[in-house]
């Protein structure tokens, strides 16, 4: 099997960009990853990325806030034996309260725990394929092929109106000041 190579294509428009990100899927070449200077809602559209996880963590978060309040309320109201006036010890008016603030409290922290399992952070794949024009005013899209057909996918890129280079396997980014 022949070894994949990759090839970075750089653009200076993200409209540009996301028209390459379409015509990718219908040509033999495999989408790697997209660089932008900021984020553009095109090339986002052009992605077709599946929908965030992060959002059911958050709703499970706020359930289980809501019903931990009240249970909270309930449980210190039982253990204080409290006369009130011939006024029930579980109250559902002030209990609801309890259960509005630990339901905030639980969707944060439900928010929290849904990033950092989703995020897939740090990424340090990402840094191997990527080009410092792309932190700039450039939008790079990484695609790979077979070594044979590396010329073909430069052109292609050239022919949508960016440049195209093959970027090596071990690609570190330069940390020394320039001179």
């Amino acid at each position: 099997m022949p070894d994949k190579s990759h090839v970075i294509g750089l653009f200076k428009d993200g409209g540009q960009a996301a028209s390459v990100i379409e015509a990718l899927r219908k040509a033999p070449w495999t989408l790697e990853r997209v660089h932008s200077p900021f984020p553009e809602h095109r090339i986002m559209d052009a992605l077709r990325l599946k929908k965030s996880r992060v959002g059911y963590f958050t709703l499970a978060g706020g359930i289980l806030g809501f019903f931990l309040g009240f249970a909270l309320a309930i449980f210190t109201a039982t253990r204080w034996n409290l006369i009130v006036s011939g006024k029930p010890v579980i109250a559902l008016i002030p209990f609801l309260i309890v259960g509005f603030e630990c339901t905030i409290l639980f969707a944060v922290i439900g928010n929290i725990l849904g990033f950092l399992t989703q995020a897939r952070l740090p990424d340090y794949e990402g840094l191997k394929h990527h080009d410092p024009k792309c932190t700039g005013d450039h939008f790079g899209i990484v695609a790979t092929c077979d070594q044979e057909e590396e010329k073909s996918l430069i052109a292609f890129f050239q022919e949508h109106g960016g440049e195209g280079k093959p970027l090596e396997e071990n690609n570190e980014i330069n940390h020394e000041p320039k001179r």
